[in-house]
């Protein structure tokens, strides 16, 4: 076993080989290489860094951070996600134009024009990057029999059979609030999803029947921003009866069904099942008329909400290439926006859409919504206590940028905050000098947590070390974020509400 090299060794060798290195040709500096690397048993790559003379040599790095957004830049981002529900980037850069103007019209948010800029012009890529951090931190079922002769009258209809729909097609689809057993009575919840928008509409039932199905059609037909024109359906015997024959028949509306055990036929329906229903109601579950109210309360409020707030990419199109399938995506619109576009909707349609959506505040809907899924969550575990959230709006909003270290919010699995810890394991070591640190950073505020050091070093010489730089930098990052919340909400933290805390942070000297 080779003996590891003493520094003093090492360094001794690396003077000898670095000037042989840089003044030889090639071949002979491949194999001066060979011969670092097989006596200090390092890295390839270190090697070449170190006797090409990356150390000692290279120029200081420049203290100044260069990066174009900003610490307020994240903090709006982190308010915005979370107004969003926590969408993805791309989904997210195509609502903030609307999102941004909806909060600042609602005095929800009050952005610096430097920033109100830079999260307009943002790109997807960035969000994605900006929000890592936050990110980092939130049965089959038997099929039951069907009417041979009702399904010989409902016409089949694939996947590739819709080609460009018209607004106002829809799949519709049954989802069990049954929390993993189909035994016993349970809720259920009657989905329609707009093929050719992602329009999504949802009406809790308080059983699997067919009288109950065309009620809930009909509620969904009357609030359906533009006219229903036909239904899809799976071949689940609650659709496949004459009931519902005489229901489509009756209001003039195409029925036809997906090909049994095909769900890929219905591929917008399940996919809203679990982007709208699942999400916002979870998989507890529920039963009883009081938890049916809540239910409808809640699709209330997100029927609203992801219509008109939420966007979604829609596929355009899909080729093969032997094992490897390519999809190219529209460009992530809302399902409001995409009807407003569309030329076969009525210019009365279009202005009743533009009417609703100019009086929507998102937030009041995210909060209510929030309501909805706490009382729900006190359903299921028994706990009145724990039941909706009596915090009004403003409270909600300014919890906005936390709410991320709490996780997702779901009516499942609910779960404590964790606490913040309020003491210091160790003294602080910036106590006596953090009054200069910050007339230094109000100075220069884009100083480096490094720069700052190394003035502390220079005037109070054996005082500092480099096991320091830690502590400092989590000080200098703290203050950074104070500053970037009075840039987003025009005030910094604490204010009007008596936080002492935040004087020390924010930089407020006497």
């Amino acid at each position: 076993m080779q003996t590891p090299l003493s520094k003093e060794a090492r360094a001794e060798l690396l003077v000898a080989l670095r000037q042989r290195y840089l003044s030889s040709p090639r071949a002979e500096k491949t194999r001066a290489l060979d011969e670092f690397v097989a006596v200090v048993g390092c890295n390839r790559k270190h090697a070449i860094r170190l006797l090409a003379g990356a150390t000692g040599d290279a120029p200081e790095p420049n203290p100044i951070d260069r990066r174009t957004y900003g610490e307020a830049v994240r903090e709006a981002l982190i308010v915005l996600w979370e107004a969003a529900d926590r969408i993805c980037g791309k989904r997210l850069k195509a609502a903030l134009p609307g999102l941004v103007e909806a909060l600042e019209r609602h005095g929800h948010l009050t952005l610096d024009p430097t920033v109100h800029e830079q999260i307009l012009t943002i790109s997807p890529a960035t969000i994605d990057r900006l929000l890592g951090p936050t990110r980092g931190h939130t049965p089959r079922r038997r099929k039951r029999r069907t009417s041979p002769g009702a399904r010989k009258q409902i016409p089949v209809r694939t996947f590739a059979d819709w080609g460009d729909a018209l607004p106002g097609f829809l799949e519709v689809d049954m989802v069990a609030h049954c929390g993993g057993s189909l035994e016993g009575n349970h809720l259920w919840s009657l989905v329609a999803t707009d093929v050719c928008s992602g329009w999504t509409e949802a009406v809790p039932l308080m059983a699997r029947e067919q009288s109950l199905v065309a009620e809930g059609l009909e509620a969904i037909r009357r609030q359906f921003p533009v006219p229903v024109l036909g239904i899809d359906t799976d071949n689940d015997s609650t659709f496949i009866n004459e009931t519902l024959i005489a229901y489509c028949s009756t209001h003039q509306l195409e029925f036809t069904r997906s090909r049994p055990y095909h769900k890929n036929d219905q591929a917008w329906i399940e996919q809203k099942n679990g982007a709208v229903v699942r999400r916002f109601v979870g998989y507890d579950r529920y039963n009883g008329v009081v938890a049916g109210q809540c239910l409808g309360q809640l699709f209330q409020t997100v029927r609203l909400y992801v219509n008109y707030f939420q966007p979604s990419a829609k596929l355009k199109s899909k080729t093969r290439d032997g094992a490897r399938v390519k999809k190219t995506y529209h460009k992530p619109a809302t399902p409001c926006e995409r009807l407003l576009m569309h030329p076969a909707v009525s210019e009365e349609a279009r202005e009743r859409l533009k009417s609703e959506r100019a009086s929507l505040d998102p937030m009041a809907l995210l909060h209510r919504a929030r309501e909805c899924q706490s009382a729900l969550a006190a359903l299921h575990s028994g706990d009145a206590g724990h039941g909706p959230g009596r915090e009004s709006l403003e409270d909600f909003f300014a919890k906005l940028p936390e709410l991320w270290r709490q996780g997702e919010a779901r009516p499942t699995h609910r779960q404590e905050p964790a606490r913040a810890r309020s003491y210091r394991t160790r003294e602080d070591p910036f106590t006596g000098v953090w009054a200069e640190i910050l007339i230094w950073l109000q100075a220069e505020p884009e100083s480096t947590a490094k720069s700052l050091l190394g003035k502390l070093q220079e005037k109070y010489p054996g005082e500092y070390e480099a096991g320091h730089l830690r502590s400092l930098q989590r000080r200098v990052k703290e203050w950074r974020r104070v500053m970037a919340r009075e840039l987003v909400y025009g005030r910094r933290d604490g204010e009007d509400r008596g936080d002492e805390s935040v004087t020390e942070a924010s930089g407020s000297v006497t």
